[in-house]
Formats: structure tokens, C-alpha cells, sequence
């Protein structure tokens, strides 16, 4: 899932992509554009970008925020604060 704004969602995708083709070929994949507030709260969206495989985020120990506003997702990770997940959470998660 993404917002229009997000600079990081094209850059995800890719790296969404390369992980399926390594881990998981013919994984298919649903984009949605949460751009819209209504959108974002029918899915709980809690920032650009957002991955989730089986209904489940990729980020190890998520917990939803409860504010599907429309921005930037930001990911607590071993190297600092980054603007897309770890391509090993990815890899994890289609494991």
C-alpha cells in the first residue's frame, strides 16, 4: 500500500519484487493506493510504504497504530530510522 506522496513506494515495490522472485516466484501482489482517507481506513493503512504478506505487516513486532492518515511510514530497523523495510523482513515473511 502507498500514498501518492510517499518517495519511497516505487523503490519498495522493486525491492517487493526482486524478494518474490527469490523467495516466492508467482507470488501475486495487490496494490493499493491509499491516497484516500477512506481508503486508508478500510485498510488499515498506517503509511507509505506498507507491505503486508498473508494480512500480516512485515515489520517484525508490529502494532497498529490506529491513525490511517494518509504519509510517510518510517521503519525502526538495526541501521536507524528508514523510509522502506529491510529486504530481510521481506525475505522472512514470504519464507
Amino acid at each position: 500500500m502507498y500514498f501518492d506522496d510517499c518517495p519511497n513506494h516505487t523503490a519498495a515495490r522493486t525491492l517487493l519484487d526482486e524478494a518474490i522472485a527469490e523467495k516466492a516466484p508467482g507470488t501475486p501482489v495487490e496494490v493499493i493506493n491509499a491516497s484516500d482517507p477512506a481508503v486508508a481506513v478500510a485498510h488499515r493503512f498506517p503509511g507509505s510504504p506498507t507491505i503486508r504478506v498473508d494480512g500480516a505487516d512485515v515489520m517484525p513486532g508490529f502494532e497498529d497504530p490506529g491513525d490511517y492518515t494518509p504519509r510517510c511510514r518510517v521503519f525502526p530497523t538495526p541501521d536507524g530510522l528508514r523510509g522502506m523495510p529491510p529486504r530481510e523482513w521481506l525475505e522472512r515473511a514470504l519464507s
